[in-house]
């Protein structure tokens, strides 16, 4: 018997933000379908408008399991995991140590086919793609619980806007913060 996605489909009992008040609650399942949803939003339009040749296809799927490890060791909060760089070494090691265990749990043959999407390099352009989606899809968390007056968010949203300055190198970054991140700030009838 093989436990993999048996595991996986507990993605969404794991629920992030959990030192913080939310309106909506998120759960990494929801979480990574977002990152997966602007991942390859990213890709295409990078390869579309500015050049790239992103492999879309390995794009949805390093996005779909960037997360997976939490289903064993939890979400651990942004401040406490890297709080220093002994937890934040730590805390990667544990990291590596609960996507092994993912993988054993599946059939030999199958691990080869899994391992690049959730233990992938991470110094590869698609990884990096994948990490500027995880970091817009947390700002349009904050987005939304300000919009509905949770100011629990407020100083999330500066420090997430802050760190997404690191991928402004990235013109399909620039372009959805620009042409897109602005309706998450309207109400459905405003979208409509």
């Amino acid at each position: 018997m093989y436990n993999f996605f048996a595991y996986l489909s507990r993605m969404k009992l794991i629920h992030r933000w959990s030192l913080m008040r939310s309106v909506q609650p998120e759960n990494i399942q929801e979480h990574s379908h977002q990152v997966a949803v602007i991942a390859h939003a990213l890709a295409e339009i990078d390869n579309l408008r500015f050049g790239g040749s992103h492999d879309c296809g390995q794009i949805l799927m390093l996005a779909l399991y960037h997360d997976v490890g939490e289903v064993i060791i939890g979400d651990l909060p942004t401040p406490v995991k890297y709080f220093n760089p002994e937890i934040k070494g730590s805390y990667s090691k544990i990291e590596t140590v609960a996507k092994e265990k993912l993988l054993s749990m599946l059939p030999e043959d199958l691990r080869d086919v899994y391992r690049p999407y959730i233990c992938p390099d991470e110094q590869a352009a698609a990884y990096r793609l994948v990490k500027a989606a995880d970091k817009l899809s947390a700002y349009l968390k904050c987005l939304e619980e300000l919009a509905v007056g949770n100011g629990e968010f407020r100083l999330a949203e500066k420090t997430i806007a802050k760190d997404l300055q690191k991928y402004m190198d990235m013109p399909a970054v620039c372009w959805f913060l620009e042409e897109c991140v602005p309706a998450f700030r309207q109400t459905l009838d405003e979208l409509g």
